[in-house]
């Protein structure tokens, strides 16, 4: 994984933002890891549905299950 300090991210974003690969890189401030740019996935579409028969919902999610009165 590629590593590059936040001065350099700054003097050279475009060209990172260019060249990032789906490992990412590890942007660092005083040799500290602080951040990490990674790639978008184009293939987000493949989530829906992803997760039928994996969870079970409990009670009603329309609902916090605080009652309140709006007159008050």
């Amino acid at each position: 994984m590629k590593q590059v300090s936040a001065a350099k991210f700054k003097e050279q974003c475009l060209a990172l933002i260019d060249q990032v690969d789906r490992d990412g890189i590890v942007i660092t401030k005083r040799g500290k890891p602080v951040a990490k740019l990674i790639p978008l996935a184009t293939d987000s579409g493949s989530l829906i549905g992803s997760l039928k028969h994996k969870i079970k919902i409990k009670g009603d999610i329309l609902s916090t299950g605080v009652r309140w009165d709006a007159q008050r």
